[in-house]
């Protein structure tokens, strides 16, 4: 029992609940010893204002327990015994006079909760304590129990869509979204094998490509989230496999090892996984069924729309239109009742990320710690302490407001879904910042899919719109006052301290602010001999040492910056043409510029602007 929910009932006032939280649990033993302690402060609400009281004497206490009408803990009534009222007067009457008369407190007006329910609630933002967040999603998940995947969010990619008969199993690969809770690829996955009384499997399937890519700051990263996944697994009676390879080589062998009837994976539109996927269609016998749910978006991509769209305008109504149908809570991942008669071999998880042919000089950082865990922490810190300042300040790189989800984000350690609920829930006294950065976790997020989805084209020149690709084309000879080489660029070598700055935080700590993200791509366009050139660049830079690299979102902010994707045609200047274009003194508007090179702009490279 939570001594949050707590209600004492005696004297003159018809409910006091506990506040006194200034003590720890183990040192309140009023509740255990069945004593109203000395010291204990109580509080109502009458007619509006707010009467405190502490006890002055130890009194026994009863139990009892009152049903609750509606969803929710049914609170504990602890009956105080009241004094009679004669005893009362006497004792009054033979107390010390005080020596002088003391001025009685108004009662602080505060508003009475309208409903059962409102106090607890009131409790929780007076006083959240560590890790509040996480008990919040866990109840919620219970409470959303026997909740289904909605069919919209399904689609067979193979002809086969029933599972095999007389399978002793069915697999769950884990691609893009690496996570075990507030997922509903593995939501539809164990409903499947639970109305199929069969044992559930997960497989991850670890393919390293030779690139400067493919670094330790990505790998560890994804690798150690893997490692949390792989422990909730072993607690749930989930089979855990992690398989070495390309997945067209090695998953199907294991659905014949292991004899399992059918494939659910997750979704996602790069050109990579797209032909991973294809590949392991073709690869599987033609009676298995691979089944994608897309775990990612909240509205499916394929549901949100069957096309290209133009800008976040053409698709934010769309969007908008369906979050009733499919912003909803997630049913629990539970035990699994069917348990496989052979076990997943256990994974050597430090031995997998040495084997790995990894660029070590792209090291991993420490603001970000990898998992779920460390992922449902960093929103609770920012519902608690950010979310407030995101609708002011979420322009300046100097301030605390951003919510520094897009690790986690972008590995599938959180669901964006989950972020969506708890700040809309958390977060209501803050709406003049819940709505922008609703706006851009899900309208904007989900423009970056669907962009990827449907253009074959989303890393180069030609993904750009016809208007773009002829004003870049028009001014690709014009004069550039300054012309790095990537090296320069990857080095922060040039004349601008706050771009090396931006640059220098990158390569450190794995994050750039999202304003000068969009600086940082389009001075790349302005000191690069040719557009293709500077795109090359900046995906190649962003890909090697933003967290959040390799994503439909860095994808599509490099072509926002370089090539105007979801953008419009302004003021022809040189170099730029139509593309929307940014410089130093609009940033000196923006933010404390100083402040944010004396922090981030290395000393040996601080020339002057």
């Amino acid at each position: 029992m939570s001594l949050q929910q707590c209600t004492f009932q005696g004297g003159r006032h018809r409910a006091w609940t506990f506040l006194d939280r200034a003590t720890p649990p183990h040192q309140r033993p009023a509740l255990t010893g069945g004593l109203l302690l000395p010291g204990l402060l109580l509080f109502s609400i009458e007619a509006n204002n707010v009467i405190s009281k502490r006890c002055v004497e130890a009194v026994p206490l009863t139990w009892t327990r009152r049903p609750r009408p509606g969803p929710g803990p049914t609170p504990h009534i602890i009956t105080i015994p009241t004094m009679p009222s004669d005893k009362r007067k006497t004792k009054a009457s033979s107390a010390k006079a005080p020596a002088a008369k003391k001025q009685k407190q108004k009662p602080v007006p505060v508003p009475l909760p309208e409903e059962d329910g409102e106090m607890e609630k009131m409790d929780m933002e007076r006083d959240r304590s560590e890790g509040w967040l996480r008990r919040q999603m866990a109840t919620q998940r219970e409470e959303a129990a026997g909740l289904q995947c909605n069919p919209r969010r399904v689609r067979f990619v193979s002809e086969a869509q029933t599972v095999r008969q007389g399978s002793a199993g069915l697999l769950y690969w884990m691609a893009r979204d690496h996570r075990v809770q507030d997922n509903w690829a593995l939501v539809h996955a164990q409903q499947l094998a639970l109305q199929e009384e069969l044992p559930l499997h997960i497989c991850v399937c670890l393919l390293v490509p030779e690139s400067q890519l493919s670094t330790v700051r990505h790998y560890s990263f994804m690798l150690k989230g893997l490692e949390e996944v792989a422990k909730e697994c072993i607690e749930l009676g989930i089979q855990f496999h992690l398989l070495h390879g390309a997945a067209g080589d090695v998953l199907p062998g294991l659905v014949s090892d292991r004899s399992l009837g059918a494939v659910v994976t997750d979704f996602s539109p790069l050109r990579t996984p797209l032909q991973a996927l294809d590949s392991v269609r073709k690869s599987l016998p033609e009676d298995i069924p691979l089944i994608q749910v897309d775990a990612h978006n909240i509205v499916p991509c394929w549901v949100a729309s069957n096309k290209l769209e133009y800008a976040a305008r053409t698709i934010r109504g769309k969007i908008t239109k369906l979050l009733p149908e499919f912003l909803t809570d997630f049913p629990m991942v539970g035990k699994h009742s069917y348990t496989a008669t052979r076990t997943a071999k256990p994974v050597d998880w430090e031995g997998a990320l040495a084997s790995l042919q990894l660029d070590v000089t792209v090291g991993e950082v420490e603001w970000a710690k990898p998992g779920t865990a460390a992922g449902t922490a960093m929103l609770e810190s920012f519902i608690d302490l950010r979310l407030k300042h995101f609708a002011t300040h979420r322009n300046d790189p100097n301030s605390a407001a951003l919510s520094q989800l897009s690790p986690w984000l972008r590995f599938g350690h959180l669901s964006a879904q989950r972020v969506a609920l708890q700040v809309q829930r958390f977060g209501k006294k803050f709406s003049q910042s819940v709505a922008p950065f609703i706006e851009e976790l899900v309208v904007r997020r989900e423009l970056t899919d669907n962009y990827c989805f449907y253009n074959d084209n989303y890393d180069n020149i030609k993904g750009a719109y016809e208007w773009a690709q002829k004003t870049l084309k028009d001014h690709t000879k014009d004069k550039r006052e300054y012309v790095y080489t990537q090296a320069d660029l990857e080095k922060a070598k040039t004349h601008d301290k706050l771009w090396n700055g931006a640059q220098y935080q990158m390569v450190t700590e794995g994050k750039m602010h999202g304003f000068l993200r969009m600086y940082w791509a389009k001075k790349i366009l302005e000191w690069t001999s040719s557009p293709e050139q500077a795109l090359s660049i900046a995906l190649y830079l962003n890909d090697r040492y933003s967290l959040d690299g390799q994503d439909p979102n860095g994808f599509v902010g490099c072509m926002w910056s370089i090539c105007g994707i979801h953008d419009q045609g302004w003021a022809e200047r040189p170099v730029f043409g139509k593309i929307r274009y940014m410089n130093y003194k609009g940033c000196l508007r923006k933010f404390d510029v100083a402040k944010f090179e004396t922090k981030y702009c290395p000393k040996k490279l601080s020339a002057k602007h």
